[in-house]
């Protein structure tokens, strides 16, 4: 199927779609594919779900910018609403079908916990590292690093962000004027 197949038979579908790259050789891409057939047959006759390999048809990953897989792409009236790269819950996969369906963007919902737990260890790890050796040096940025780990364990869980984060949205949202001409 070329490129130009693929976006005609996409708009032309009736229902909303979700469409899952993946190559056969992928453990990920095994890993999540009971849940995807079990939400496939929840949301029959309301959302479709296409399989493509990513092997046999690179021009339309390359056209949808997809560089990793497995890529879960939700489409509502042929217009792309969400998408997910790598294996994921059942209940993120879930939240695909919904952008599906009601064509809204779903909302995040964090790192998943063991996520979480995953850069918990590893931060902490760095920084103790980075403690072991009085933070001299290269020690320094390593403790640094490790600082920015932990955070981004948290980050959706931290009020401050959450201000600071909405008010430079705001701000980047924000069209200033274009100059007066004299």
């Amino acid at each position: 199927m070329s490129k130009d197949d693929f976006i005609e038979r996409l708009q032309q579908n009736p229902h909303p779609v979700v469409v899952d790259f993946w190559p056969p050789w992928c453990g990920p891409c095994r890993f999540i594919q009971p849940a995807i057939e079990k939400l496939g047959k929840e949301y029959a006759g309301r959302v479709d779900v296409w399989k493509i390999n990513a092997d046999e048809q690179p021009d339309i990953l390359r056209s949808l910018n997809i560089y990793g897989i497995p890529t879960l792409v939700a489409f509502h009236h042929g217009q792309e609403v969400s998408r997910r790269t790598g294996a994921a819950s059942a209940s993120v996969l879930a939240s695909l079908f919904e952008a599906a369906l009601s064509g809204a963007k779903p909302v995040s919902q964090g790192p998943a916990s063991i996520d979480r737990l995953l850069r918990l260890v590893g931060g902490t790890a760095l920084i103790i590292l980075a403690y072991t050796a009085s933070f001299a040096g290269f020690y320094l940025v390593l403790a640094a690093l490790g600082g920015l780990i932990l955070f981004s364990a948290v980050y959706d869980r931290c009020p401050i962000y959450k201000v600071l984060s909405a008010r430079v949205k705001t701000m980047l949202n924000k069209n200033p004027a274009p100059p007066a001409i004299p």
